[in-house]
């Protein structure tokens, strides 16, 4: 009894601290390893944006620990129920107090937010928990336990490889094993654990395979997370002006013994000619992009994070415009597609309004409105 509640009680103090400690080192890598860089973010990053980037990249991962978990939990209390302890296995505390209801939001949730190719995985551990549900539940009742646990998987086997059997040779002929392989596989695989396993391999198996879910899971979660932008891209058109500010003799920064490691602070001409951001004078007056993730516009000056990872504070009175860039679309890896579905496409963002074409802004490309 001990020991399934001190594991439950530990679970929850620490499952909190993993979205923080994702949140801290996405921050970390933004700032390329710099403390200075890193506590200017957490100055100005919103919480709520940090949270909001947080849940659209990681919601899928609420279905797989969902399903994986009660998979394995009903396969175990179904194939040793002598081992089945709720008050001494967490995989056995867990399952049986896990509602129906959570069951059926994780398949409609993963339905939503998985990509098609991984939809028939979907299906397999949906139709593998009716199955072992049914079993448990009506034991007596064997017509039903062959409609779910053999008629019904195989259609569902027919019906899916004619949905995906053209996809499927085309992954094939495209020499995308993975991709073939995830869709040809699980539904084949629908009527394997429809039914219990040796009693004296499943507590083994099943308490093997979470351990594995429970370590290989965050690792995910971490690489997916740490590919996600936290804050907006822009283009900031800079015109360097002569202002007090500027003049030689006045400082440009405040901080003792100079800038901090990774903030550039405009240079400040000494031969009487126009003030540039980052250097001499030029032929055009110092007219630049700065192109980079918009950190924050105060009264004095606008916070950009450039393409170097180096902090620029551009005096306000030097911008002369500003523009939202929107973010490069993610270059799919596979081509195949199911009725012209997209293999990498989810059916939210099949059913979500496209966002309407329009010419991209030169300064999103770090150049000069009129300069080719």
């Amino acid at each position: 009894m001990a020991g399934a509640r001190q594991a439950q009680q530990w679970l929850l103090t620490l499952l909190p601290t993993f979205p923080v400690l994702l949140l801290v080192l996405r921050l970390w890598q933004l700032s390329q390893q710099d403390m200075s860089t890193m506590l200017l973010l957490v100055q100005y990053v919103s919480p709520l944006g940090l949270l909001s980037a947080l849940l659209i990249a990681l919601v899928w991962a609420f279905p797989v620990v969902v399903l994986a978990f009660g998979v394995l939990g009903r396969l175990l209390r179904l194939s040793a129920p002598d081992r089945f302890d709720p008050e001494r296995s967490l995989l056995a505390s867990g399952t049986a107090r896990t509602p129906g209801w959570v069951i059926t939001a994780a398949v409609a949730l993963g339905a939503l937010t998985w990509q098609l190719r991984f939809l028939p995985s979907l299906l397999m551990l949906g139709l593998w928990l009716l199955a072992l549900r049914t079993r448990y539940l009506h034991p007596d009742q064997p017509t039903r336990i062959l409609v779910v646990s053999v008629a019904l998987p195989l259609a569902a086997a027919v019906v899916a490889y004619t949905v995906l059997g053209p996809a499927i040779w085309a992954a094939f002929q495209d020499g995308e094993v993975a991709t073939a392989a995830l869709l040809a596989v699980p539904p084949a695989a629908t009527m394997v654990l429809t039914g219990p396993i040796p009693g004296w391999i499943a507590p083994t198996l099943t308490h093997g395979l979470a351990f594995t879910v429970a370590a290989v899971l965050p690792v995910v979660m971490g690489a997916v997370f740490l590919r996600v932008p936290l804050l907006p891209t822009a283009a900031v058109e800079v015109v360097p002006k002569e202002s007090a500010a500027t003049t030689p003799g006045v400082a440009a920064s405040t901080t003792p013994g100079g800038p901090a490691p990774g903030v550039t602070i405009p240079d400040v001409p000494r031969n009487g000619g126009t003030p540039t951001p980052d250097g001499p004078p030029s032929a055009d007056g110092g007219r630049e992009v700065v192109l980079g993730a918009l950190i924050a516009v105060t009264d004095t000056s606008t916070i950009v994070l450039d393409r170097t990872a180096t902090v620029r504070f551009l005096p306000n009175g030097w911008v002369e415009s500003q523009v939202l860039c929107p973010q490069p679309a993610a270059v799919p890896y596979s081509l195949v597609s199911v009725r012209g579905w997209p293999v990498e496409e989810t059916a939210l963002n099949w059913m979500m309004p496209r966002r309407p074409l329009a010419d991209p802004d030169v300064r999103c490309e770090g150049r000069l409105p009129g300069v080719r």
